[in-house]
């Protein structure tokens, strides 16, 4: 699909859209689920104060505030998507908002269940969870009391329950900012003598173009329009940095970090650790933008952050259809099965998958799925771009994990981490490459998918780590006591370019702006497990595809645990320990090992 005109909702074909019909099968539909909300949750509240009367009590709360979640969780995944598939579209703004304000009435409404069911003797509470009648519930329950230190008062639980809804407006405002209002204002970039548009989407064209007038007039009216915005970006973004303090403080945690990382069980040593490992390893990366410059034809000084996304394999064009890029994800995921290609691809082709960009569609790409329908895939698929066949294939990874947790879990503990996530995504991708190279009909073809894949390991592992460590700075500073401002924001930003870039790339009075135009800083604390993923990601794809049944079965079982487990335990039970250091410093290793064979195959 070109992308020289970009459609608006209305006139993207039926076959390109997702179908939401498995969540509910019209907006009337949701419309009586949205209203009968009040009083699901009228039922659940109606338990208030007699959560430790009996085992008998319990369980009928429990059934009851199931019911209302479920509903809830449904209700707000089915506008989530209308929303993020068109944020022009009013209707879908005005029902993802009164869905917001619907989960923000319910959680008020029940903040008693938590501090209530904590309140009961712990060795009661866990002899009535022991029985058979509590085993749909007994995780949920076993969760909450690791959260029992840091949960308040059911009054003030109540209050940061109602905070919920205006703690979302500097995400919301800075979606809505990127994705519809300067998203207008981009202006053109000329390429073959023609004038194309300027997004969200097409500048990661752009950046791929060998063109390099086109991709500096690109970058630089980028982030031209960005730096206008500067103060009110930074503004967003310190507000959102000073709502995680807040909650952090409130709670009584020692830092944002802390509290980011302690449900999931993940110390925070594991996140300094991740960004120790890869400080040392950037020797190697400065060897690959040295590399990348020579390719280039550029003098030493003459690299700019605008050549480090185009193929540095210039004789080798791609052109891949969405179709043809479902049979490559069925012919590469073929060592996990035939049940599982199937069931991804059918869904790809079937309405899973939201497939190309339209007018007010939010950027990037994205899984989500919820208890009841389709694991949806939303992508802005490009067929010029074969990176975007690893995007499939990484969504669908996140599609397909949600397909086992839903079915071989219960509802009140189905749900995965982002920590597990990240692996299953990305384990699909390296698995993708794997059949692309060895596939190659020519050391051309070899020569592209390597840079590729150096590429794509670049930005996965050490680039989420520079993301990472941005993050961290920035709350370290609130939590500090030192304000951030855009000057503040731009000069921590640029010192982490020019660490982790190295001495090989000279960068523009504004590159800065980078960091202050990465959706994912708003859910704090997020970008790290995108390096942890591929970690863990590129040691089980070995595993699964050098072993046997028993190595696939660990991998699966991994799939299925949904969150019933932790995920670093999760992960032990598919062969791989994220406490430890191994697999970060293995997958530097194997990104070091592909640039060096790159080299080899470049300078034959």
């Amino acid at each position: 699909m070109c992308a020289k005109t970009i459609p608006a909702r209305k006139d993207v074909p039926a076959k390109d859209k997702w179908d939401l019909s498995s969540i509910y099968k019209s907006d009337d539909e949701w419309e009586a689920a949205l209203k009968s909300l009040p009083e699901l949750t009228k039922k659940a509240a109606a338990y208030k104060g007699r959560l430790g009367e009996s085992a008998i009590t319990l369980l009928a709360a429990l059934k009851e505030l199931e019911k209302v979640n479920l509903t809830m969780e449904t209700v707000y995944h089915y506008a989530s998507l209308q929303h993020e598939a068109d944020e022009d579209d009013p209707k879908a703004t005005d029902r993802d908002g009164r869905a917001m304000m619907a989960y923000t009435q319910m959680q008020a409404e029940l903040s008693f269940v938590d501090p209530e069911i904590q309140a009961i003797n712990e060795g009661i509470l866990r002899k009535w969870i022991s029985t058979k009648e509590f085993k749909d519930y007994r995780i949920y329950i076993e969760k909450l009391l690791h959260f029992k230190q840091y949960i308040l008062s059911e009054k003030e639980e109540r209050i940061l329950s109602l905070a919920m809804q205006p703690a979302q407006t500097a995400e919301t405002a800075f979606s809505v900012l990127t994705n519809v209002d300067m998203n207008k204002t981009f202006g053109t970039v000329t390429e073959d003598g023609e004038e194309k548009q300027l997004t969200e989407t097409t500048w990661g064209v752009f950046m791929h173009s060998q063109d390099r007038k086109v991709r500096e007039e690109a970058y630089k009216k980028f982030y031209a329009k960005y730096e206008e915005h500067q103060n009110t970006i930074a503004a967003l973004y310190a507000g959102s940095v000073n709502q995680d303090v807040f909650s952090m403080r409130a709670r009584g945690y020692k830092s944002s970090l802390e509290m980011a990382l302690y449900g999931n069980k993940v110390p925070t040593e594991v996140y300094h650790n991740l960004i120790d490992c890869v400080h040392k390893n950037l020797p190697a990366l400065h060897e690959y933008y040295k590399l990348r410059r020579e390719v280039l034809g550029l003098a030493k000084g003459e690299l700019r952050h605008y050549d480090v996304y185009v193929p540095l394999v210039k004789s080798v064009k791609s052109k891949t259809t969405y179709e043809e890029a479902v049979e490559i994800c069925r012919a590469a995921l073929a060592p996990l099965g035939a049940e599982y290609t199937d069931r991804l691809c059918n869904g790809l082709l079937n309405g899973w998958a939201d497939r190309y960009e339209n007018v007010g569609k939010r950027s990037g790409a994205f899984s989500s799925g919820c208890y009841i329908g389709d694991p949806y895939i939303l992508l802005n698929y490009n067929e010029d771009n074969i990176r975007d066949v690893f995007t499939m294939a990484h969504e669908g990874g996140h599609s397909m994990h949600s397909w086992y947790s839903v079915h071989y879990n219960p509802f009140m503990c189905y749900d995965y981490t982002i920590f597990e996530a990240e692996v299953a995504s990305t384990f699909n991708e390296e698995l993708v490459f794997e059949y692309l190279y060895k596939n190659a009909k020519d050391d051309e073809m070899k020569k592209y998918l390597l840079s590729m894949r150096a590429d794509d390991i670049l930005a996965t592992l050490y680039r989420q780590t520079m993301f990472a460590e941005f993050e961290l700075k920035a709350h370290e500073l609130v939590e500090n006591g030192t304000p951030l401002t855009a000057e503040l924001l731009r000069k921590t930003y640029r010192e982490l370019l020019e660490l982790y870039f190295g001495p090989e790339m000279t960068f523009e009075p504004n590159s800065d702006m980078e960091g202050l135009r990465i959706p994912h800083f708003y859910s704090a604390f997020y970008v790290y497990k995108y390096a942890t993923g591929i970690s863990a990601a590129l040691a089980l794809a070995k595993r699964v595809t050098n072993g046997g049944e028993a190595e696939r079965d660990d991998y699966f079982a991994f799939l299925k645990s949904g969150g019933s487990r932790y995920p670093i335990e999760s992960l032990k039970v598919a062969g791989v320990d994220m406490a430890k250091t191994e697999p970060v410093q293995a997958a530097c290793d194997e990104f070091k090992k592909i640039v060096a064979d790159l080299e080899k195959l470049l300078h034959n």
